[in-house]
């Protein structure tokens, strides 16, 4: 019966919210405004594009049944993510997860390489994993996702608990789970996170009862519920064949791209005066017609170490004719090459041609002989048979500072399934300061937009269309922070200027924008069953410049190879006193809205602005204000001591949606 309720006012939502913004776009218009009015109704389309996909996701709402008993047979490796959390910390998590009632092995994989956390383990008896091949003291390659790629390699578990440092494990955890990986198709069973250490209020909103609830269980309905980081159980299987996978993608693309450079490289050099000699002529034409068969062979599915063997083998034959020869120009040309960055290690652990290399070969001209040579040097960078890297093979996706929506993503586009348990089996601890609470939204808000802009869900063709928009409705949450900036904008422009970004505050506007409004609240109260959304609902809008940040920082990271850098999110309160400086543009904009709201109210009472309108922008104000103050609260918090260790309901993030769920 709840099903048919959601789905009815889903339709409700979608009609009334079509016809308020097509009546928005063609009739309502303020042109002469049309520098704030273009704005707003562009913020007021993308927030009904995000309801009609949280309608999408609660649609198809899945609750499902206890699983079968697990397999008799299967084997565990549970693993503790560690990098510089307290020893006490970890160990509880560690001998929490060493009690675990199913056959297991418990391991600690600790990317702070610390002698005293081995020491400990091994004391306790629990298996311990660094990484020393590729280790440094500010942050091992590829963060949190290379250490489990790391551990993958040494252990031989059919399936995986996966666990942050600080989420305690319930002992029937894989009692629970396990028995879903009877269908042989399941490689991920994820669980919900819940914070034992936020009160009742939730001043830092870090419990998502939304997310951990209707939005998973809806993304369950679309065979879409994602990996979240931790409390997980997936199937090694289904790991190893991704990054088997991903390898060969990734090394047939920079193979592609080498050959077109060395293309390029060849094209240029044909310019030169040394290309009118016969010998140099057929040299060059026998190097063009290898790249040009590679390239075929590529499209053909040959043998990728064949495809560089025979290119290169070409080269070298050519460079053997013709380094007998004077070209004036070939000194330069060598300096150039040896100058320039040839490759990096890439997504899947893969050896790829640099962009500034293929940059450089594509706009320099090159002297025959220092055309061939260029070609051999990129070739040879991007050689399928090195062997200088420890790890080739990277099953966890290592594409954004997040490792868990891309990997699941890509287990989807293999046509595996994921479960979403909708039980408590584990429980963590949330931040406990604003800054910490800042520092960890950022990182998944900047993650989740890495992966939109490098692997798009809407143009990956191996995913259905249901699990395409379930990825990308998560991913346009993140793009709240601007419209949130229109909506704090338009009534202080109001108020102050006098200025309405549409033609008139008619009855026309009422009765479109009302049960719409009431409507779309509606859905949340139904879909939710009873579940808190206000907190979520202030914090969309709260943290507009942290949603912004992440937008372009990652935008820069992904288009110009700007770091990012990766921040474990401490599971301490953070020394010092009250930081207000952290919250500073929402400060500056609950002043203007404070400003606006006396002006406004000042130009009502001496007759100089429209009753209606004034009344309408001034509940606007106050809506926005009270929206805000969620931050005086959260910059004050000192933190918060359980009465008990155990949860009673189902909540906590820990994955990307309702870090910003309520946007919508």
């Amino acid at each position: 019966m709840t099903r048919f309720w959601t789905r009815l006012i889903v339709v409700l939502t979608v009609i009334l919210g079509v016809n308020y913004i097509a009546w928005r776009w063609l009739a309502s218009l303020n042109w002469e405004a049309w520098w704030i009015a273009v704005p707003l109704v562009i913020a007021e389309t993308y927030s009904l594009i995000d309801v009609m996909l949280f309608g999408l996701t609660v649609w198809n709402l899945k609750i499902r049944k206890p699983p079968p008993p697990p397999p008799a047979d299967a084997t565990v490796d549970v693993f503790i993510t560690t990098y510089n959390e307290p020893f006490d910390l970890v160990m509880t998590t560690a001998l929490a997860a060493k009690d675990i009632r199913w056959p297991h092995s418990t391991w600690i994989l600790d990317d702070g390489n610390r002698p005293e956390m081995r020491e400990l383990a091994e004391s306790n008896g629990i298996g311990y994993v660094t990484r020393t091949a590729d280790w440094t003291p500010e942050m091992p390659r590829h963060a949190k996702a290379g250490n489990l790629n790391n551990a993958l390699m040494l252990t031989s578990g059919e399936y995986l608990l996966i666990l942050d440092a600080d989420q305690i494990p319930e002992p029937d955890i894989l009692d629970k789970t396990l028995g879903y990986f009877n269908d042989d198709r399941v490689a991920l069973v994820q669980t919900p996170q819940y914070f034992i250490n936020v009160p009742a209020d939730d001043p830092l909103g870090s419990q998502a009862p939304l997310f951990y609830g209707p939005i998973q269980q809806g993304k369950d309905g679309w065979n879409a519920a994602f990996f979240c980081g931790s409390n997980a159980i997936l199937r090694r299987e289904a790991l190893m064949q991704l990054g088997l996978v991903g390898y060969v993608k990734a090394t047939e693309q920079s193979i592609k791209r080498a050959l077109a450079a060395s293309k390029q490289a060849i094209k240029k050099a044909r310019r030169s005066p040394e290309a009118a000699n016969p010998l140099v002529e057929q040299m060059l034409n026998e190097v063009e017609a290898a790249t040009n068969t590679a390239q075929q062979e590529l499209e053909a599915r040959v043998s990728l170490s064949e495809i560089t063997y025979r290119v290169r083998r070409k080269v070298d034959e050519a460079v053997r004719t013709l380094v007998a020869a004077d070209f004036s120009a070939l000194e330069a040309d060598l300096e150039e090459i040896a100058a320039m960055e040839l490759a990096h290690v890439g997504e899947g652990g893969v050896t790829t041609v640099a962009t500034d290399a293929v940059d450089r070969m594509s706009g320099r001209d090159w002297s025959p002989l220092g055309a061939l040579e260029s070609v051999h040097a990129v070739l040879d960078a991007i050689s399928v048979e090195r062997t200088d890297e420890a790890q080739p093979v990277m099953p966890l996706a290592t594409i954004s500072v997040t490792e868990d929506m891309a990997t699941s993503m890509r287990l989807h586009g293999l046509g595996w399934k994921s479960v979403y348990h909708h039980e408590v089996l584990a429980n963590g601890l949330a931040p406990e300061d604003l800054k910490t609470m800042l520092t960890q939204r950022l990182r998944w808000a900047q993650g989740t937009i890495q992966v939109l802009l490098r692997e798009n869900p809407l143009t990956q063709r191996n995913l259905a269309w249901g699990q395409r928009l379930m990825y990308f409705s998560t991913m346009w949450t993140y793009l709240s922070g601007f419209a949130a900036v229109v909506y704090f904008a338009a009534p202080i422009i109001y108020l102050t200027l006098g200025i309405l970004p549409v033609s008139s505050l008619s009855w026309d506007f009422f009765i479109r924008f009302i049960p719409f409004m009431v409507v779309n609240q509606l859905l949340f109260l139904v879909a939710g069953h009873g579940i808190p959304t206000w907190r979520g609902q202030q914090y969309s809008l709260a943290l507009f410049p942290t949603w912004i940040k992440s937008c372009t920082t990652a935008a820069r990271n992904v288009w110009f190879g700007r770091p990012l850098g990766f921040a474990v999110t401490p599971k301490a309160r953070q020394s010092g006193g009250p930081s207000w400086s952290l919250i500073r543009p929402q400060i500056i904009v609950a002043v203007l809205l404070a400003v606006a709201m006396v002006v406004g109210i000042a130009r009502l009472l001496t007759g100089l602005a429209e009753p209606l309108g004034t009344l309408v922008n001034v509940f606007w104000v106050a809506f926005d204000l009270v929206v805000l103050s969620v931050l005086v609260k959260a910059v004050l918090y000192k933190g918060f001591v359980p009465e008990e260790s155990v949860p009673a309901v189902v909540a906590g993030p820990e994955s990307p949606d309702e870090r910003n769920a309520d946007a919508v």
